[in-house]
């Protein structure tokens, strides 16, 4: 019978995964609110530490919440519940709910946030990091690889949509639909730092999030590869599932198990929108 683990335990067992070492100088990972002595039988996945997610987590009976996104990236000097990040924290702590972070240090692991992007849009075996590592080349940051077949840019942009959960936004797409795609480039979360890196690679198309006007036209214009861009949030959020699952084979190598799901929050800062028509 698996034994009752404490929170010091399942975080061992998560960061082994997922390393803390990893993580970029000026993020912030690891445990925000929480005592390592106390028992963890539910974990709650979630890309946001957002209100609904916290909420979400007390309803459910979470023992923990582990999200993609940090609540406290930068250094504040209290937290008063009388901000939205201070009552979260408040309410954490009332609900005897601990938080933990794993951000950039999953961006890099193998597998990370990238490789669950990649193969949730259909790319195969082959995955190598866009960035890799300096002492690593398994690790770093996106994932190129190919899909089983080739296809088009307009469809293979059906296939992201359709396989992203669906936000606001939708995604966008920079070049032309019947533009042959076999090779492509992904990169969960913000991605324009690697426009550069990706256009030596010989991808077909990039799929990332949060492009900017004048790195993406300066990009197209150049020949580069075929632009996807979708929301933030829908392109880390396969990596929930995957982070869920490897926490649950970590702890049963241990003798031990909780009980993990994921959140069902959409988190996407953006509710609604309107279509605008090409200009004729």
């Amino acid at each position: 019978m698996a034994e009752t683990v404490t929170l010091a335990q399942v975080l061992a067992a998560f960061e082994e995964i997922y390393d803390p070492a990893w993580a970029e100088s000026w993020d912030a990972v690891g445990l925000v609110t929480g005592d390592p002595g106390r028992p963890v039988r539910r974990v709650l996945f979630a890309v946001d530490p957002a209100e609904e997610v916290v909420a979400e987590a007390a309803a459910g009976g979470a023992d923990l919440i582990i999200t993609h996104h940090p609540l406290l990236l930068r250094g504040v000097h209290g937290v008063p519940a009388t901000t939205p990040k201070g009552r979260r924290v408040h309410e954490l702590i009332r609900s005897g709910i601990a938080l933990y972070t794993a951000h950039t240090n999953a961006d890099v692991a193998v597998p990370g946030v990238s490789d669950a992007l990649a193969r949730t849009v259909g790319l195969t075996g082959g995955l190598r990091p866009i960035a890799p590592a300096a002492d690593d080349p398994r690790r770093g940051l996106g994932r190129i690889g190919e899909l089983d077949r080739p296809t088009t840019l307009g469809a293979f942009a059906r296939q992201v949509a359709a396989a992203l959960p669906a936000t606001a936004g939708g995604i966008r797409v920079a070049g032309e639909p019947d533009r042959p795609v076999r090779v492509v480039a992904v990169s969960g979360g913000a991605g324009d730092s690697l426009l550069g890196t990706v256009a030596d690679l010989g991808a077909d198309v990039y799929l990332t999030a949060d492009l900017r006007h004048h790195p993406a036209t300066e990009f197209v214009e150049r020949g580069g590869p075929a632009l996807i861009d979708a929301a933030h949030w829908a392109t880390e959020w396969p990596w929930l599932a995957e982070g869920a699952a490897a926490l649950t084979r970590a702890l049963a190598e241990r003798g031990a198990t909780v009980e993990t799901s994921v959140s069902t929050a959409v988190t996407d800062a953006w509710t609604g929108g309107l279509a605008a028509n090409p200009l004729s």
